[in-house]
């Protein structure tokens, strides 16, 4: 904790972060994030072309707050990519991270494991080490070989319990975070080699699952599904009415291609598949629902707006298992700072109670 605070001198501990959420973090909510003391990460996704707007919004909101207005070596914000997007996303994001030096960058999702090297190795060269590299993972023979390869800051292991896109065949949290902690640090010990901080992310919804995270061996905990009810959260209101209203996520959510193969964003390296909350869609194509006519219905879906979500409704609601914890719309600060005071009050009273 103690090195995340070094490497993020607004934020406080333990580190709360929003993951890069495509399309869904921009520079509001990771603004919001940052000025209670977290990370926001900026979605870019896999292209760049609304990036540098995002980053100068964010460098105009940053101005209104102290705390962040004295960060001058690095923009205190995070950015995430998805690797498979190949190497035109890579030469277009050099000289952004060149030129506003975030203090973060995530890696995700690559087509090959020489992306991820190459991403980390060019990340330091432009910003002269100044933008710390963050790599997901979500197996143990992962964070292994990234370890050695690329020898990250961060290492975000991500249980299968979130929501949006990960690993079709990973374990939770509860038992996939002290496996990493307990393969990395003999790896690095034998290696010789500095040891990554661990941050946890994948159905941590508030202060009870943080402290869990902490207890497990994370450094810091990531919030995706969490922050979608927030007022600065860029989506549309039919999407959030539909996480509000969810419940019982280990049976209403389910992780796979259907959504991804209607949407058209099929990109995606096999090995991966979107969580999302279950609805007509689903059960229509479970009923054997030709995958045109289900396309056909999700685009007259698209077409009703905010009445396009829902479980009786159609359109995609990404979302992890822990969405019934997420029951009303507060500021993305708000939910940044409540998860960090209500984790410290937890880990208080178990050991108080010892």
């Amino acid at each position: 904790m103690d090195e995340l605070q070094r490497d993020y001198p607004w934020t406080k501990s333990p580190l709360v972060s929003c993951g890069p959420m495509r399309l869904i973090a921009l520079s509001k909510l990771t603004s919001e994030v940052s000025r209670a003391g977290g990370l926001g990460f900026i979605g870019a996704g896999s292209d760049c072309s609304a990036l540098v707007a995002e980053l100068e919004s964010f460098k105009g909101l940053q101005t209104e707050c102290r705390i962040l207005a004295d960060v001058k070596d690095v923009l205190p914000v995070g950015v995430g990519f998805l690797l498979w997007a190949g190497e035109k996303l890579l030469m277009e994001a050099l000289p952004i991270l060149e030129k506003y030096k975030p203090a973060a960058l995530w890696l995700f999702a690559p087509s090959h494991p020489d992306q991820l090297v190459q991403w980390t190795k060019e990340t330091r060269r432009v910003t002269k080490g100044m933008t710390k590299v963050w790599i997901q993972i979500g197996t143990v023979a992962d964070a292994l070989e990234i370890t050695k390869s690329c020898q990250p800051d961060v290492l975000v292991v991500q249980g299968n319990d979130a929501g949006g896109h990960g690993l079709e065949k990973c374990a939770g949290l509860v038992s996939l975070l002290p496996e990493v902690d307990d393969a990395v640090s003999a790896l690095c010990a034998a290696q010789e080699i500095k040891k990554p901080t661990l941050v946890a992310a994948g159905g941590i919804m508030e202060g009870r699952g943080a402290a869990a995270a902490l207890t497990l061996g994370a450094s810091g905990v990531v919030m995706g599904t969490r922050y979608l009810a927030s007022p600065e959260a860029n989506i549309a209101k039919g999407y959030r009415d539909a996480v509000l209203k969810a419940s019982d996520g280990g049976v209403t959510t389910e992780r796979g291609k259907l959504y991804d193969t209607l949407r058209g964003t099929t990109d995606w390296p096999l090995r991966y598949g979107g969580r999302g909350v279950l609805n007509e869609t689903h059960h229509d194509a479970a009923k054997g629902m030709s995958v045109e006519e289900n396309k056909r219905l999700y685009e007259q879906a698209l077409e009703r707006g905010d009445d396009g979500w829902g479980e009786k409704a159609r359109l995609t609601t990404y979302a992890g298992t822990g969405v019934g914890l997420v029951k009303e719309v507060k500021s993305a600060a708000a939910i940044t700072k409540e998860v960090r005071e209500d984790a410290i009050s937890v880990l208080k009273r178990a050991n108080s109670s010892l």
